[in-house]
Order: structure tokens, then sequence, then C-alpha cells
């Protein structure tokens, strides 16, 4: 079967997961989204309050939070939130950092980034940084679960077959990151969401969930 072919397949696969779901998959999982990022805020604020501290404490000028652009839903942008983990013009560097890309396709990933201040490396190594989230959760941007809402520059160099992973709303966590993170390059992982999009239900998603709780601050490849 040529490879024209198999994207077909592979895409009408999607497709029909995607149809199977129903509507009370969706509302049930929007649910879960809405008490779960409320429940998180509130537990977590203390704790969003103490590393807002540490950052400004070590960079006086620099933003608490840090928003990105990134691509949602059927291709959809929105500003993902983040705590500030890098220096103030982190985005100027990145072009002459791209040679350094440790992870291959359409992601740039590099372990000593001397971009990243030192509390940024704490709250990287814990995956704190990402809590912010949660807000984006709240808002509809995002769900618990699902793939890694990717970059806009990202998206440009991604083919058919890469986009079925827009076909979902993009998540906080979801079967990548809980299956080796940065140690799992761009093909792999999006096969890895392709497995999660195509077998998607809330028992699934509450089992990636648990696990990521699991494994958040005994992470050795969160960078």
């Amino acid at each position: 079967m040529s490879n024209l072919a198999n994207q077909e397949v592979s895409y009408l696969e999607t497709k029909k997961s995607l149809v199977n779901n129903g509507r009370t998959y969706l509302l049930s999982k929007r649910t879960i989204d809405i008490i779960g990022s409320s429940f998180g805020i509130i537990l977590l604020s203390l704790l969003f309050i103490v590393i807002g501290i540490l950052i400004k404490i070590e960079d006086p000028k620099g933003k608490v939070f840090f928003s990105q652009k990134r691509i949602g839903l059927n291709g959809k942008e929105f500003k993902m939130y983040k705590f500030r983990s890098m220096v103030s013009n982190a985005e100027e560097k990145l072009q002459e950092l791209l040679k350094h890309n440790e992870v291959s396709g359409a992601m740039f990933k590099m372990k000593d980034d001397p971009r990243i201040t030192i509390v940024g490396k704490f709250i990287r190594k814990t995956s704190i940084d990402e809590l912010p989230q949660l807000f984006n959760v709240l808002k509809g941007d995002m769900s618990l679960v699902g793939p890694r809402p990717p970059l806009p520059r990202e998206v440009v160099l991604y083919s058919e077959y890469d986009k079925q992973r827009l076909m979902v709303t993009p998540g906080c966590t979801g079967l990548w990151q809980v299956s080796g993170r940065n140690s799992v390059g761009f093909k792999e992982m999006v096969e890895l969401d392709l497995i999660y999009i195509r077998n998607r239900s809330i028992k699934f998603d509450i089992k990636i969930i648990f696990k990521t709780v699991s494994v958040l601050f005994r992470s050795n490849n969160a960078y």
C-alpha cells in the first residue's frame, strides 16, 4: 500500500473514532475538565504565589507568567499560559540555538538550554511551569488530557498525517507526556497521540491523569 493510501486509511480511522466518542463522552470530559481545573487552581493557589515571588526575585523586570501562541482544536490559535522559566528575551535568542535541537521533527528541545533561569530549571524539572495551563482548561482552550498543543512554526512543518493531532482539543498531559516525554521523538509522539485519539474514553483519560501525578515529581525527562 502506498504512503498516500496509508495516510488516507489513518485519517478515516481517526475520523471514525471521533464520531464514536459521541456527545456523552465530550460532555463528561468537559465536566471533568471544569471541576478538575477549578479544584487544581484553588488547591495550588499558595504554590502559585510562592513560585511567582521566586520568579520576580530572580528577575524583577520579567513577568511571572509567560503566554505563547499555540495551535488547538481544528487549527485554532490560542494563548497558552506557563510560569516564565526563561530569560525575558528567550524568543529572540531561539534562532541561534535551533542548530542545537535535540529532538527530531517539528519540535525544539535542548537539555542545557542557556535561556533557562535557575528557578526555571526547578519548575521545569518538576513540571510546575505547566500548572497555569489549568486556566486554559477552565477557558476551554485545552483539556486536562490530550495531545500537546504545537507552536505555529511547528504546524507549518506538519504533514497531513501529523495534522490529525489537531482534530481534538489539546491537553495539559497526554499519552506522550507519560511515555518518556523528551526522550520520545516527534514521529513517536504523533503515533502516541493518534493511539490516544483513537482510544479516547473517560477511563483512559483518568488513567493518564493518575499516571501523570505518579511521574510528576520523579521525571528525569522534563526540560
